[in-house]
């Protein structure tokens, strides 16, 4: 999500900013959901600026879009994520004609593969039902974080894991993860800006952590799953887990950053190079083959 109602990795986002512009001609089919994957390395995030001049997600998917259908497209993303963010399962909705309905899977997934660019790419097209939102209809949203430890750098996946020296104590990070599950207000690991006049009471449902090898390269992988999540609380609750894990804090501080319900009381923001968009969950048959 982005300020405000904008968002970043998990703060449920709206529509790109060409919400209400023209729909789809004849009758309204249904809602077409993509299922999207991005290296965000070189974008300022999934949601389209103001000024429309920086390269963005949405912005890229938008422009795929209108080339192929020909009118105005309105896009709606389950989260949106700040710039450098990856996703695999990025969830997008937009409402079609009953004609566009008819286009097929392989024919809009052959048109995706030669209309955008090579660091994003749509793995699979679904059909919903009218007034189906890819925002509002999500029922949690799941983000892995990855961070590379020891004296040598990863390799191979570099652009996408946090190269942190030295060594973490996965116990303690665990015992710190515990203290925020369930409905909390994670007042202190949102951007200050962001939680101005805003509600910032979210429900963490899982946090844990496991050893991943990618490519044959080890890391240390923190699945964070939620109903939603705020500007930029993913990366600083990774930031204060590592606080703790590199011997610096106690697990019990996790208990009191919460209590402080203010920026200032957390540990860092980790960098954006390590976080990744995993998936979202809907209700059963919500989503359906195209």
């Amino acid at each position: 999500m982005t300020e405000g109602l904008q968002a970043e990795e998990g703060r449920p986002c709206g529509a790109t900013p060409t919400e209400g512009g023209a729909g789809p001609r004849g009758a309204d089919g249904g809602t077409i959901v993509l299922r999207l994957g991005y290296d965000g390395t070189a974008y300022s995030g999934f949601a389209e600026q103001p000024d429309g001049r920086i390269a963005t997600v949405a912005g890229e998917l938008r422009r795929a879009l209108e080339t192929f259908l020909r009118r105005e497209v309105d896009i709606t993303c389950a989260g949106r994520t700040d710039a450098g963010v990856h996703a695999v399962a990025q969830y997008v909705s937009f409402p079609v004609s009953a004609e566009e309905l008819e286009i097929g899977e392989r024919r809009l997934m052959r048109a995706f593969a030669a209309l955008l660019p090579h660091d994003i790419a749509v793995s699979a097209v679904l059909r919903a039902d009218p007034g189906f939102s890819a925002r509002f209809d999500a029922r949690s949203r799941t983000y892995t974080y990855r961070i590379a430890t020891g004296d040598a750098p990863p390799l191979l996946t570099r652009s996408v894991t946090w190269w942190h020296r030295g060594a973490l104590d996965v116990g303690a990070m665990e015992d710190a993860a515990a203290r925020i599950l369930g409905e909390r207000d994670f007042k202190s690991f949102c951007k200050t800006s962001s939680a101005v006049g805003k509600p910032t009471c979210r429900n963490v449902m899982s946090a844990d952590f496991r050893t991943e090898r990618n490519l044959g390269e080890e890391c240390l992988a923190f699945t964070i799953r939620g109903n939603a999540f705020l500007h930029s609380m993913v990366r600083t609750i990774v930031g204060t887990l590592v606080e703790i894990g590199g011997g610096r804090r106690d697990p019990a501080w996790m208990d009191e950053v919460l209590a402080a319900r203010d920026r200032a009381a957390a540990g860092p923001t980790a960098p954006a190079c390590g976080l990744c968009f995993m998936g979202v969950e809907y209700d059963e048959g919500a989503l359906r083959p195209l």
